[in-house]
């Protein structure tokens, strides 16, 4: 999929009340580099449901659950795994963003986590067109890129897909949800790669601590 440069950030107002974006890492990591400034011990982290990976995953649950109650008969047990994966891409991306404070171990394992369960529901819907002889849709054709226009608004809500997942048949259901997947991979994909720079750069909770101790000592001491 191309990149948006919206892609990986965080929403929040900036001057003149316009909309301004910050990197995902950044806002769970951020800190006064000033050396003057006491340490960071608990950086603050933003919003998770300004996180655009978030925002795509719960449109992706959403389109999920609804896909699954038209298309798939009752009792079929691949609509338990088609909505448990999309919401475990959900909720793994919130769990890992209120980890953040804490343990950035915890919050790049349960992005790992969305970033896996997304991966098998788009397996799913590419089994579901593959064994119909239905068409998966070219990353690069008219149909996805109209999806991908779409899915630039933000906030990213589901009402932006609504008419198509009420009202289109299964075919282009699936494949508006395999484009969002892609998109939200893409994301995660971007996300992880951050957590684990910003982690190989300052360390985790106990890093920090054993920062703020040295250097609470060596303030005292010039005291």
């Amino acid at each position: 999929m191309k990149k948006n440069g919206n892609y990986g950030n965080h929403e929040s107002t900036g001057k003149h009340g316009k909309r301004a974006f910050h990197n995902s890492h950044e806002s769970h990591n951020s800190h006064n580099s000033h050396t003057q400034e006491p340490p960071v011990i608990l950086p603050p982290r933003g919003d998770y449901r300004t996180l655009l990976s978030y925002q795509k995953a719960e449109v992706i649950y959403e389109i999920t659950y609804r896909f699954c109650k038209r298309f798939l008969a009752r009792g079929d047990r691949t609509i338990d795994q088609m909505v448990q994966a999309a919401r475990s891409g959900k909720q793994n991306v919130i769990e890992g963003s209120k980890a953040a404070v804490t343990s950035k171990e915890t919050e790049i394992k349960l992005t790992n986590v969305a970033r896996a369960s997304l991966e098998e529901l788009l397996e799913d819907y590419r089994d579901f067109l593959r064994v119909r002889d239905l068409q998966i849709w070219d990353k690069d054709g008219r149909e996805a890129l109209y999806v991908r226009k779409l899915s630039k608004t933000t906030p990213l809500t589901f009402d932006i897909f609504r008419e198509f997942v009420e009202t289109r048949p299964a075919e282009v259901v699936a494949n508006i949800a395999i484009c969002l997947i892609h998109q939200a991979n893409f994301l995660l994909d971007r996300q992880l790669k951050g957590l684990e720079e910003a982690f190989l750069k300052d360390g985790g909770l106990r890093e920090r601590m054993t920062r703020a101790r040295l250097e609470a000592r060596d303030q005292q001491r010039g005291r």
